[in-house]
């Protein structure tokens, strides 16, 4: 009974440590959206005449989206965005996601 308890215990740790790091931290995003992104995708994630807004996205779908570009899944023309998310974890991935998702 004892070894059961200790490990539903364990278990229930693990799962909790997980779902802490796939949250994205918003001041970390925007730090790094303000060192990448905003060449491309503006101020406020507002984009430009040719690239699209960030502001307001979805995480889910942002954090899917830059992983695509990661994994060669989806391309754009000219392969910058292959190349500014070749170095970002998922973490940072996530923070990112969190950061234009806080903005209208």
């Amino acid at each position: 009974m004892k070894n059961r308890l200790m490990f539903a215990l364990i278990f229930g740790l693990l799962l909790a440590s997980g779902a802490a790091l796939a949250d994205g931290d918003p001041a970390k995003g925007e730090e790094i959206a303000s060192l990448d992104c905003i060449h491309c995708h503006r101020e406020a994630g507002k984009g430009a005449t040719d690239t699209p807004p960030l502001a307001g996205m979805d995480e889910a779908y942002h954090v899917e989206q830059l992983k695509a570009y990661k994994s060669g899944e989806r391309t754009d023309e000219g392969g910058l965005m292959a190349m500014t998310v070749e170095e970002l974890s998922e973490q940072d991935m996530a923070d990112l996601a969190a950061y234009y998702a806080t903005l209208k």
